[in-house]
């Protein structure tokens, strides 16, 4: 197997940069290399010693640009990607306008192939190497996904998004065939390559206790497997899970009571979270997954990172796409790094690059595999350009450090500044 050695600037993690200090959290390469061997870093340094050590390798040197690991979105809705940046509702208004009509579509194979295969163009073009995906209730839809991932070789994450009431009827599942669907899927792809399934029920007001109930029955037969679903988005929204469920203490009981609250419990937005919701979430460690654009364009919240992670809940970072207005992970960034503004916390670059990446892996249960640069893992990488624009080279030539450097890049980049891509150490993308 080719050697190669990919030669910038190099950014990894040390530890967790909302934990310890900055500089104890981060290993920055001014001149650095990644030694890429059979999809996995195989080296990572100095560019002059791995050069010097691997006289064999094949060479691509990206200059000052930044190589770290490829972002990790932690929480997105392929099936509508063609549907994104749709005008105007609030949360319930815009599933039943624009999103359930869109779904509609991904019974035909060929259509939820189409779909499947433009978002990944779009994901890879923005430096994600990862992504954690809703699907449809359609079978076909969970296949078209992972068949697409896999002719690119990418890891990911997906299950059939199960709904079996308050939705339109060609959208409805049962709770027999949500379990049967879900459970035959699973069988199929999880652990298939780097395909992982997670089972998805969408959000407890789509979902009757029985359908609640049957998934959680198959998340204890498959506990090494995911559960994502929304949590807690939008106040009106709580209100009518409060109308459908008049026995639950608050939100997440409406899962907890079914078996779907565990340590492998991805729980998307969490915004308006009550005191026991919070505590609960901590206690069993399931992740939070921060929206911030979906959070803005449909006008549902600020997220408290910073008391959610100075209590220690694991929290990753998503586009949410469509109801998040930008498949790019630097947007997204920028947008929790504005919301922290508003909620009275400057997020570090550093700590809004960490959950872009390692945060994100470690929300899904993959950061010994994923979401940083180090030996062993796997060698998924984006190569960033810190001068993309006029505007971000004039702010980064000032610079007096790393994270003055890469900051404009957060707030005002986009694809432009994705020079190159890898994907199990093969470029995809080359400028």
């Amino acid at each position: 197997m080719t050697k190669r050695l990919i030669l910038g600037q190099t950014l990894s993690f040390a530890d967790d940069p909302f934990r310890v200090p900055v500089d104890a959290a981060v290993r920055h390469e001014r001149r650095g290399a990644v030694l890429v061997e059979d999809g996995r870093i195989a080296a990572l340094g100095a560019a002059d010693t791995l050069r010097t050590d691997h006289p064999d390798a094949e060479l691509t040197d990206h200059g000052d640009a930044l190589i770290t690991a490829g972002f990790v979105d932690a929480h997105a809705h392929y099936p509508q990607t063609a549907m994104i940046a749709s005008w105007g509702k609030r949360l319930i208004d815009w599933l039943n306008s624009y999103t359930f009509p869109e779904e509609m579509r991904f019974g035909d194979p060929d259509y939820a192939t189409e779909i499947a295969s433009r978002y990944f163009d779009l994901t890879l073009s923005n430096g994600t190497t990862t992504a954690c995906s809703y699907a449809t209730i359609h079978p076909e839809s969970v296949d078209a996904y992972f068949e697409q991932a896999q002719r690119r070789g990418l890891r990911a994450l997906a299950g059939k998004t199960c709904m079996d009431r308050n939705a339109p009827k060609g959208l409805q599942d049962t709770p027999a065939s949500a379990y049967d669907d879900s459970k035959a899927l699973l069988k199929k792809w999880h652990g298939t390559g780097r395909m992982g399934y997670v089972i998805t029920p969408r959000f407890s007001p789509t979902s009757t206790p029985a359908q609640l109930e049957a998934l959680g029955a198959l998340w204890a037969e498959h506990p090494d497997c995911l559960m994502q679903t929304h949590l807690s988005e939008q106040t009106d929204e709580i209100a009518w899970v409060k109308s459908l469920f008049p026995e639950a203490r608050d939100y997440l009981d409406t899962y907890e009571a079914f078996g779907l609250l565990g340590a492998n419990g991805l729980y998307g937005h969490a915004i308006h979270l009550e005191p026991r919701e919070r505590d609960r979430l901590r206690e069993v460690d399931a992740a939070l997954i921060h929206c911030p654009t979906s959070n803005t364009f449909i006008g549902s919240g600020v997220f408290d990172m910073a008391g959610l992670t100075a209590a220690g809940h694991r929290v990753g970072l998503a586009t949410d796409t469509g109801g998040g207005s930008s498949f790019s992970m630097l947007r997204t960034m920028a947008a929790a790094y504005e919301l922290g503004q508003l909620n009275g916390s400057a997020l570090h670059p550093a700590q809004l690059y960490w959950l872009a990446t390692q945060g994100s892996a470690r929300a899904l249960r993959l950061d010994d595999q994923i979401g940083n640069l180090g030996i062993g893992m796997e060698a998924d990488l984006v190569v960033l350009d810190l001068a993309s624009t006029p505007a971000i080279a004039q702010r980064a030539a000032r610079a007096d450090d790393l994270w003055e450097a890469l900051f404009p890049t957060i707030m005002m980049g986009d694809d432009r500044a994705v020079q190159s891509v890898y994907v199990a150490g093969d470029p995809v993308r080359m400028a």
